[in-house]
C-alpha cells in the first residue's frame, strides 16, 4: 500500500507541473488466471474485462493462451462492454489463462467546457439517467440532488455542483474492501469508501438531477519499469455535456490525494487536485468496462454483476469470490515499453 501511495503522489506532482501538456503512459499488461484450486469434476467459466481502443487509449498486441477448451470475445447487450470468455470441461485437471495486451494511454484534459447548452433529447441518454440496484435516484437521493443543484441552470452547473459536494462531503476509507460496492443509500449515511463508492454517489446524484452519468472501471498502470498491479483497480466517472460529449471527473482521486497528503479542504493543493480531476485524469490507467447490474455474455448463472471491474468466474455454476486469492488466483502485472 505504501508503494501505491508513493506512485500516486509522484504522479500528481507530475500532473500539476505539466501545465497544458498531456502526458502518456505505454506498456504491456498481463493477466494470469489459475482456477485449478477448485478441483476437478465441475465445469469452469471465466469472464474477463477486455479493453478496446478509444480516443484516449490504443490497445494492441493482444495475446490469449491457456489450457481452456474454448474462448471468445463477446459484448454485453446493454453497455457494449467487451468480454473475454473462456471455459473448461468438468474433466480438466488444470484451468489456466494468460491474457496480454499493449496499451498506449493518454492523459485527459478537458478544459474550457462550453457554458451554453443546446437543445438535447434526454431519451437518447435514458440508460444513463436510470437508477441501478444500489444507486436509486428517488427518495433521499433525489432530495439531496435537488438541494445541491438548487439555482443551477444547466447540465454543466449541476454536474459541477455535485462534483464539489462529493469532494467536500465524502472521504476515502482505506478499510473498504476492494474498490467498494457503491451502495449509495448506505454511503449517504456514512460517506466513506473507495473509488466505486464515491463515483457511485456522484453518478446517482447526477442522474437524480437529470444529468446523464456513468462509471468507468479500469486498472492503474504502474509507474515503475515493472510492477505488480493486481490490486490497482480503479473507478472514475463521466457525465454527458450537451453540445460537447462525455466529460471525465474523478472525485475519488481528489479524496485519495487529500488522505495521503493529509490535506484539509481549504489547503491550496487540495483545491488544485479538485480542479485537475474536474475534466482531467492522469495517463496511469487503462479503461476496461462500464455499467452496473451487468448480464454477461455468455450469460452467467449467478445474479447480475454489481460491477465488472474484476475477473469473474463460476465453477459448477457457483460464483468464485474474486476477493479470495486462495480460491480465485489471478495477477495483473505491468511492464513499460
Amino acid at each position: 500500500m505504501k508503494s501505491r501511495f508513493i506512485v500516486f503522489i509522484t504522479l500528481i506532482c507530475l500532473m500539476t507541473t505539466a501545465a497544458a501538456f498531456a502526458s502518456s503512459r505505454s506498456g504491456v499488461v498481463t493477466l494470469e488466471v489459475d482456477l485449478s484450486a477448485q478441483g476437478t469434476g465441475k465445469g469452469a467459466k471465466l469472464w474477463v474485462p477486455y479493453p478496446v481502443t478509444d480516443r484516449y487509449q490504443k490497445i494492441s498486441d493482444i495475446k490469449v493462451s491457456g489450457d481452456f477448451a474454448s474462448y471468445g470475445v463477446y459484448t454485453d447487450s446493454t453497455f457494449g462492454t467487451p468480454i473475454l470468455y473462456a471455459q473448461w470441461p468438468a474433466t480438466a485437471l488444470h484451468r489456466k489463462l494468460s491474457f496480454t495486451f499493449t496499451v498506449d494511454r493518454q492523459e485527459i484534459r478537458q478544459t474550457n467546457l462550453p457554458t451554453t447548452e443546446p437543445v438535447w433529447n434526454r431519451a437518447d441518454y435514458a440508460e444513463f439517467l436510470k437508477p441501478t440496484s444500489l444507486g436509486p435516484i428517488d427518495g433521499d437521493v433525489k432530495k439531496l440532488a435537488d438541494s445541491i443543484t438548487k439555482g443551477k441552470r444547466n447540465v454543466l452547473e449541476k454536474a459541477r455542483a455535485i462534483y464539489d459536494w462529493c469532494c467536500s462531503n465524502m472521504y476515502r476509507d482505506p478499510e473498504t474492501i476492494g474498490c467498494g460496492k457503491g451502495d449509495v443509500c448506505n454511503l449517504l449515511r456514512k460517506p466513506g469508501g473507495k473509488c466505486t463508492d464515491i463515483s457511485s454517489v456522484y453518478i446517482a446524484l447526477c442522474r437524480a438531477a437529470g444529468v446523464p452519468a456513468r462509471e468507468i472501471f479500469g486498472i492503474r498502470l504502474g509507474r515503475k519499469a515493472s510492477e505488480d498491479i493486481t490490486t490497482y483497480q480503479h473507478c472514475w466517472a463521466e457525465f454527458f455535456l450537451p453540445g460537447y460529449g462525455w466529460v471525465t471527473v474523478d472525485p475519488a482521486d481528489v479524496r485519495k490525494a487529500m488522505l495521503v497528503e493529509k490535506l484539509d479542504l481549504t489547503d491550496a493543493k487540495a483545491k488544485e487536485y479538485r480542479e485537475y480531476f474536474w475534466g482531467g485524469i492522469d495517463s496511469y490507467r487503462v479503461a476496461l468496462a462500464t455499467g452496473r447490474d451487468i448480464l454477461l455474455n455468455p450469460l452467467q448463472a449467478g445474479a447480475p454483476l454489481n460491477t465488472f471491474g474484476y475477473p469473474y468466474a463460476e465453477v459448477g455454476d457457483k460464483m468464485i469470490d474474486f476477493y479470495q486469492p486462495k480460491n480465485f488466483f489471478y495477477t495483473y502485472s505491468f511492464k513499460e515499453k
